[in-house]
């Protein structure tokens, strides 16, 4: 099989975190997305074509072993970037619901305007403006 029989959009990102509880209040309040599923274990929302999985840290282990789960202050390993259509105006409306800024936004050399943030367990998220 060639990698166009499965290359496709990314339909799930899985998070382990380590305070369910304070992730689903950020990405619910903060980031205003809708949960389609939860239960003990996870939440689970929507963002367009793809869905954001909250999952208890404690849970992660039988869906990644033998790999190990990495906790909080580890360091990044990956960013998710969002585009949108204006970075500054997305800035302002995250700082009015108490995010802070890792940097930016910051007009970047190969033609976007950038800032990032991280959600409770440290993941990070990029907004991103194409410059034309």
């Amino acid at each position: 099989m060639t990698t166009a029989g499965w290359a496709n959009k990314i339909t799930e990102i899985t998070l382990f975190v380590e305070d369910l509880h304070r992730s689903k209040v950020f990405y619910q309040e903060t980031l205003e997305l809708e949960i389609i599923y939860e239960d003990e274990s996870c939440a689970v929302f929507d963002h367009g074509n793809t869905s954001i999985n909250l999952l208890d840290q404690s849970n992660a282990h039988e869906l990644i072993e033998p790999a190990q789960v990495g906790h909080l202050g580890d360091g990044a390993r990956f960013q998710f970037t969002i585009q949108v259509p204006d970075v500054d105006r997305v800035c302002d409306e995250l700082k009015l619901r108490g995010v802070k800024l890792l940097n930016g936004p910051i007009t970047r050399p190969w033609g976007r305007r950038t800032a990032c943030f991280s959600d409770p367990d440290g993941h990070l998220w990029e907004i991103a403006q194409v410059l034309e």
